[in-house]
């Protein structure tokens, strides 16, 4: 195993940078490029000692820092660690990372030092997941979310679900294969009971995957309507700030203008986009391509309209597209008198508001509509969640096989039929936690690392 060495901190000026060194030899590259002072090298401490020093490139002294050494298998890691806290420089810290390159480490690959955590059994593949969530968390509740799951909660979620099916397989196979022993028969109605007690908590894990992905990751969402319905002026009101230029003028905006905003327990990933409409104006039509290629394809639509006149063609031709999509119709300029009621939208839409863009108060109603319908006003982040698609696809493929098992049992099929689906149930819930799971999907999961972590 090879010594990989990173810069662990942002790529920006800072107080303080660190370089972590991983591996077999990462204390004898530690004390190659760095000396403490005194007379004891960081070879001769134990696990968990601190000491200060300098980084010195031969007789040339590039900066005072501390070395932090953990010892295997007592760090994140397992292995030999050591952790380089210098003054944050940019130059700087380039210039000790390829000291300690210069001097037997490697260049650490994105996710590689959380990679040899759950190689070397520190945590599973789930907490590893979860540690690139709680970096991304855009607000508590995703930290504390993404911090349960980094503590297990899902992981033991999973395992007692596993176990259930485990549990009777090895029953199944034990009772099969010795027929002649005194095996204990099996209590088919028992079984089923089991299986789906089991499977409810599993389906439970699946439908709360939409609401926590809201939470951690945040919801692609795009603001549609006419051109001067106040699209812009909507944009900025979720953001508490002027982002999108607002004028009495139709067809001001002609781009799609995107940003992040934290609605509430939400994360929206907004995009305003031109006003939809017939238009001979080249660079507007252009526009109004890429908002109808957003609507198409984004998870949320905000769809507006101008609540103080009566709805026309270009109004019912968009509230048609929000037809089966998470959607809120928001019946704008309520301050200039209200033509348009809910009720003549809600055929086409999840909710519907009646706000005015230019009032403050209108973002406590928009809120409020926003975690209704996506069920995040009850979250609780202290339930185990699903964090990413991989998790879920494994979910429902374990669920799918569940299903055939109890099937199985209610058709009166033979144990062996049972076991097959059984088997088959078991297979993706331990690639879910990593104890049987190909190396071409660890390292999918770790590409997606930032170098460092």
């Amino acid at each position: 195993m090879s010594t990989i060495a990173a810069i662990s901190t942002p790529n920006a000026a800072g107080g303080i940078g660190i370089v972590k060194i991983s591996g077999p030899d990462a204390i004898a590259v530690a004390d190659s490029v760095f000396a403490c002072v005194g007379t004891k090298k960081l070879s001769e401490l134990p696990g968990y000692s601190v000491r200060f020093g300098h980084v010195h490139d031969g007789e040339e002294t590039l900066d005072q820092a501390v070395a932090i050494v953990y010892r295997a298998p007592k760090s994140y890691t397992g292995e030999d660690v050591v952790e380089l806290q210098c003054h944050g420089g940019l130059f700087l810290m380039q210039q000790i990372l390829r000291l300690c390159l210069k001097n037997g480490a490697v260049p650490a690959e994105p996710g590689e030092f959380t990679k040899r955590a759950f190689l070397n059994g520190k945590m599973d593949l789930t907490e590893a997941e979860s540690v690139m969530t709680l970096i991304s968390a855009h607000g508590r509740q995703a930290a504390d979310a993404a911090f349960n799951v980094l503590q297990g909660s899902l992981s033991q979620e999973i395992k007692d679900i596993a176990n259930v099916f485990i549990a009777a397989a090895a029953h199944m196979s034990a009772w099969v294969d010795y027929p002649d022993d005194e095996i204990e028969d099996l209590n088919f109605d028992k079984l089923k009971t089991d299986f789906q007690d089991a499977r409810n908590k599993l389906s439970s894990l699946i439908d709360r995957f939409d609401m926590g992905q809201a939470i951690t990751e945040g919801v692609e969402t795009v603001i549609v309507g006419k051109p001067n319905v106040g699209k812009s002026t909507l944009m900025n009101l979720l953001l508490g700030r002027e982002r999108s230029i607002v004028t009495e003028i139709a067809g001001t905006t002609r781009d799609v203008v995107e940003e992040t905003a934290r609605i509430g327990n939400v994360v929206l990933r907004l995009s305003d986009t031109a006003g939809i409409r017939e238009s001979s104006d080249v660079v507007e039509s252009i526009g109004i391509e890429y908002a109808k290629t957003k609507l198409s394809h984004s998870t949320l639509i905000l769809a507006i309209i101008d609540g103080s006149k009566s709805l026309d063609d270009e109004d019912l031709a968009i509230l048609k597209e929000c037809k089966g999509k998470p959607s809120i119709c928001i019946i704008n300029k309520s301050d200039l008198g209200n033509v348009v009621k809910r009720s003549d939208v809600l055929d086409f839409v999840s909710t519907a508001v009646t706000i005015s863009a230019k009032d403050k108060a209108s973002y406590d109603v928009l809120r409020e509509a926003l975690e209704e319908l996506l069920g995040t006003a009850e979250f609780d982040s202290s339930e185990a969640m699903l964090i990413n698609e991989r998790q879920l696809s494994c979910c429902q493929k374990s669920l799918v096989c569940i299903d055939e098992a109890i099937e199985a049992i209610d058709s009166g099929l033979t144990m062996d039929a049972v076991n097959v689906s059984v088997d088959a149930a078991i297979a993706p819930l331990l690639e879910l936690t990593g104890e049987r799971v190909s190396d071409a999907v660890v390292n999918e999961v770790f590409s997606k690392f930032c170098v460092g972590k």
